[in-house]
């Protein structure tokens, strides 16, 4: 769960922020002289031009869609709005370097984040809910937010941070295919809830270098009551961090940086009460994953939103249940492990 950062600026008011005279050449230069920036591979991709081909894909799945496990079946492209509240219009809320992230992404120059607006997953304690809940946003074109991944690159980010990209997906092809064009060579984050349908996820292979998800629940009971609809998460979610790992990986870090570059990195917020059984998410992946799997075991949780309609999670977690988790992490054998409270 990404936290928005306080002083995130609209993206408009980003792509005004940057002198246009900044040129390709020494942009390139830049990448040239960073240990870190290495091509990464949705550029054969997009030379390829299979690139643009994947986006058209996935854009004719919105004709009665199916780009998440609601599988809703709205027609998105006649701007009708699916249960994820998105039509096929873009809906973006902020995109800017962002220090909030994990240290690995975050490095000296930030993590260009892109909150699209809107979500499939709809958490009732969602800490972004103005966002994802609420619309909030501004309406935006393909070629808007291929310049927002340039702009990014220019002001110096390490890597592009797509933040709750489900329903957004051929959008994000489609750009990234126009922004490869004209110069974008940074790693490609995908930042998820965790809940993909592995169809989806296999046309992004090749296409994101880190997969930065969640696992939120293990308990099918309680991903349909605190993500309203959503019972299938636990299932769904096993079988998306496998293909995510197929893809990419454990997570590799540069050396002269600390920075990843590629990898699968995984969430999980520790929320009151074990409602989530974060016990039964650590050995799930001790037991599918390699050990050494990244795993950033987050402390928090705060109620927010619709959280104080259910008494069980209005409060915020204690040392011992963040610790208690740590503990049976430790105890499966994961040694890969970013911890917060103890």
């Amino acid at each position: 769960m990404t936290a928005l950062p306080a002083m995130a600026m609209a993206p408009a008011m980003l792509l005004q922020g940057r002198n246009p005279a900044s040129s390709l050449a020494e942009n390139k230069a830049r990448i040239k002289n960073d240990p870190m920036e290495t091509a990464p591979n949705y550029l054969s991709l997009h030379k390829r031009g299979e690139l643009k081909i994947r986006g058209e894909i996935l854009w004719e799945k919105m004709r009665s869609c199916n780009l998440c496990p609601r599988d809703c079946g709205t027609d998105r492209i006649s701007l009708q709005r699916g249960d994820c509240r998105a039509s096929a219009e873009l809906e973006i809320s902020s995109a800017s370097a962002h220090f909030g992230e994990e240290a690995e992404l975050v490095g000296s120059r930030g993590s260009g984040t892109i909150f699209f607006t809107n979500c499939s997953l709809l958490c009732v304690f969602c800490i972004n809910y103005e966002i994802s809940h609420l619309g909030q946003g501004r309406t935006y074109g393909i070629g808007h937010l291929a310049n927002m991944m340039l702009l990014l690159q220019r002001n110096g980010c390490h890597n592009i941070n797509l933040v709750t990209p489900s329903h957004y997906v051929p959008h994000i092809l489609l750009a990234l295919d126009q922004a490869a064009a004209r110069g974008l060579r940074l790693p490609v984050v995908y930042n998820t809830c965790g809940w993909e349908k592995t169809d989806v996820l296999e046309l992004l292979d090749g296409v994101v270098d880190i997969y930065l998800a969640d696992f939120k629940y293990a308990d099918a009971q309680a991903a349909g009551k605190y993500s309203p609809g959503a019972h299938c998460y636990p299932e769904v979610t096993e079988k998306a961090m496998i293909e995510m790992h197929r893809q990419v990986g454990v997570a590799e870090t540069d050396p002269e940086t600390n920075l990843i570059y590629k990898g699968l990195m995984i969430r999980h917020l520790v929320m009151p009460g074990n409602v989530a059984r974060s016990d039964r998410v650590v050995r799930w992946i001790a037991n599918n994953l390699p050990k050494n799997t990244y795993l950033n075991i987050m402390s928090q949780y705060t109620p927010m939103y619709k959280a104080f309609n259910y008494p069980e999670i209005s409060r915020h977690i204690t040392r011992s249940e963040y610790n208690n988790v740590v503990s049976t992490a430790r105890r499966a054998g994961l040694t890969n492990l970013r911890l917060q409270m103890q």
